[in-house]
């Protein structure tokens, strides 16, 4: 039984020692040259940090030197957390005031940023990439580094902002990782032949599945260059030269792709195997276009928020969808249960009943890092028992069963609303926006001031000409009283719309 994420490493490493582990665009990784750059990486550190379970921030230009740095860090028994150098200098502020690095590692190019009055406020012991001990660690040391990690200590701490905008620490033990890559490599039958195309930011959990299925299996990742996923054609071509089998991305990159229909310039059908996405919705229209193209390929919608582990329930799609169907978001994963609850926190069972999706199992975080009270809030006792502690963790998210059980995604609980004296969950809307001919990304807020759903999309469309066409999917009193079109609706950094950006600008 594994105990850590570094253990795959040992293992891999002394099977597929000369193949490819991680690379970018100027550097890459066999799985030998990773761990013995993660050994010593953890000796500078176990020399530096005398105590284990400390938090390392790494704040790196997305890279497969900065993989290498998080390898490290787990060999060394502290965990990681990633600071993006495209992140706001106020977020970052509030990223180290909540983890109170012990030690941060960068490279001599960023490090002017850091110190008092920097983009990194942070004043602590600094680690240079480039000035890594280049000592060699014996094989018996590298497994006593290996055996002092216990499952239930922290990997890494991801900062997520959810709707609030306001970033919370979410920490992931080894044993959620394990669990969750156990049934990643099982079911996708992931071997060491298979390549990873990344598109995930890796301070996104997506990123949770390439970086840690190859760990485990000995499958190579490449990083995709971002720039790329502006140049659809380029892109896929890109998939081709790197023989990537499986990618697992933000349907906004998906859409990105099907819209421009850039599978009549370049046939990805010989290398490409498995098409997995999660993050938000997926609408069936842009899906049925890869679909169409791409026929052969294993399509799967995952779920889960950062709190999980990265995804919780899946489905791999076995069957046809219209347009205007949502696409189900399945059945819970292995060793993880789903519960439905009502506003009584009742278990819902029935068809078409709606309710919020809490989540029980290894999977869990183990809370928000140093924010007990957010904690407490979103990590909450299981109401279905009392006799002793069993956490569960409520998603926020509202979602209902269908007539063949799978689960069925409907929109954020901060997302329904009460409209007109109807309840409405906004995620209906975009649903049935989506299907329109012309339109590939939408999405709707409520501006309660004026007690007006406010719809955006990208394409040139009136208000009229929406609802003329929604009235045949939609009640009247779910029809948008705004519709603001734009050429391209703004993502944020994971690659979603940025709904918190398009309330400030258009609502207030």
């Amino acid at each position: 039984m594994q105990n850590s994420i570094v253990q795959w490493l040992e293992s891999t490493a002394g099977e597929y020692p000369e193949r490819l582990a991680f690379a970018d665009k100027d550097r890459s990784y066999t799985w030998a040259e990773l761990r013995r750059t993660a050994l010593s990486i953890a000796a500078c550190l176990k020399e530096k940090l005398p105590r284990s379970k400390r938090p390392v921030a790494v704040y790196m230009e997305k890279s497969a030197d900065m993989l290498a740095a998080y390898m490290g860090v787990a060999y060394s028994g502290n965990f990681y957390s990633p600071i993006a150098t495209d992140m706001p200098a106020a977020r970052v502020e509030k990223i180290v005031q909540t983890l109170q690095p012990a030690l941060l590692i960068t490279t001599s190019a960023l490090q002017e940023n850091i110190g008092e009055g920097k983009t990194v406020e942070y004043t602590g012991p600094v680690l240079r990439f480039e000035d890594i001990c280049g000592e060699t660690v014996s094989d018996g040391q590298a497994k006593d580094f290996a055996d002092r990690i216990l499952d239930t200590d922290l990997l890494y701490v991801l900062f997520t902002s959810g709707s609030t905008g306001t970033p919370k620490g979410v920490a992931i033990t080894h044993r959620g990782v394990i669990d969750y890559i156990d049934w990643v490599t099982e079911t996708f039958s992931i071997t060491a032949d298979d390549s990873f195309g990344n598109q995930a930011p890796f301070y996104f959990d997506n990123s949770i599945l390439d970086i840690y299925s190859a760990v485990k299996t000995g499958a190579a990742v490449h990083i995709i260059p971002s720039e790329l996923f502006a140049q659809p054609v380029k892109l896929l071509q890109y998939l081709v030269d790197e023989r990537i089998t499986t990618i697992f991305w933000v349907p906004s990159a998906m859409i990105m792709v099907s819209k421009l229909k850039a599978f009549r310039n370049v046939d990805v059908s010989h290398t490409l195997k498995r098409v997995l996405f999660c993050g938000e919705v997926m609408p069936n229209k842009q899906l049925n276009i890869w679909r169409q193209y791409l026929p052969d390929m294993v399509y799967a919608n995952l779920y889960g928020p950062t709190e999980i582990t990265d995804a919780c329930t899946y489905y791999i799609v076995d069957r046809e969808f219209s347009d205007d169907e949502p696409l189900p978001i399945g059945r819970p994963m292995r060793n993880t249960e789903i519960l439905v609850l009502d506003e009584q926190d009742a278990l819902v069972t029935e068809t078409e009943k709606v309710g919020e999706l809490c989540v029980r199992g290894t999977c869990l975080a183990v809370g928000y890092y140093n924010n007990p009270e957010k904690t407490a809030s979103a990590f909450v006792q299981n109401p279905l028992q009392t006799a002793y502690e069993e956490k569960i963790y409520r998603t926020g998210d509202l979602v209902k069963y269908n007539d063949r059980g799978e689960i069925i995604y409907l929109s954020r609980k901060d997302f329904q609303i009460k409209h007109m004296g109807h309840r409405i969950e906004l995620g209906e809307i975009e649903t049935a926006v989506s299907s329109l001919e012309g339109v590939s990304v939408c999405c709707c807020l409520y501006d309660d001031k004026r007690s007006k759903i406010v719809l955006f999309v990208e394409g040139n469309f009136t208000r009229s000409e929406i609802n003329e066409r929604l009235k045949e999917l939609i009640p009247d009193y779910m029809l948008p009283g705004k519709v603001i079109c734009a050429d391209k609706l703004p993502l944020n950094a994971n690659g979603k719309i940025d709904r918190v950006k398009l309330r400030q600008e258009h609502i207030g």
